[in-house]
């Protein structure tokens, strides 16, 4: 049941991923288009070079706050990364207490060894 309901999850969050595929790549474009605006403002030396820096980075700004419903796109990814993880994760065998000596010793041994 539990491999179930985590492979309906990540079924669902794959979709969110998939849907919010596009404002995730413009979001990344924009951040980058950011990042160059602000390297042209620091080299520029004028006045109004850097008016027009501004006014370009106000722009890219913009469009990177209407892409916001990437965030969801990003957290639908790490639900996925969640998911795989628990999927594939081994349980550590119970080691249950017995009578038998020979068994003890194994298991302290064992534990030693770690």
């Amino acid at each position: 049941m539990k491999k179930f309901l985590l492979f309906l999850a990540g079924l669902v969050a794959l979709i969110v991923l998939l849907v919010n595929l596009g404002p995730m790549i413009l979001l990344g474009v924009s951040v980058w288009l950011l990042y160059v605006v602000f390297k042209q403002f620091m080299k520029s030396d004028s006045t109004a070079g850097k008016i027009g820096w501004v006014v370009a980075g106000l722009i890219i700004l913009s469009i990177a706050a209407s892409n916001i419903y990437a965030v969801i796109g990003v957290a639908a990814a790490c639900v996925l990364y969640w998911i795989y993880k628990n999927w594939t994760s081994k349980k550590e065998e119970i080691h249950t207490r017995s009578d038998d000596p020979f068994t003890n010793f194994e298991r302290q041994w064992a534990e030693m060894n770690k």
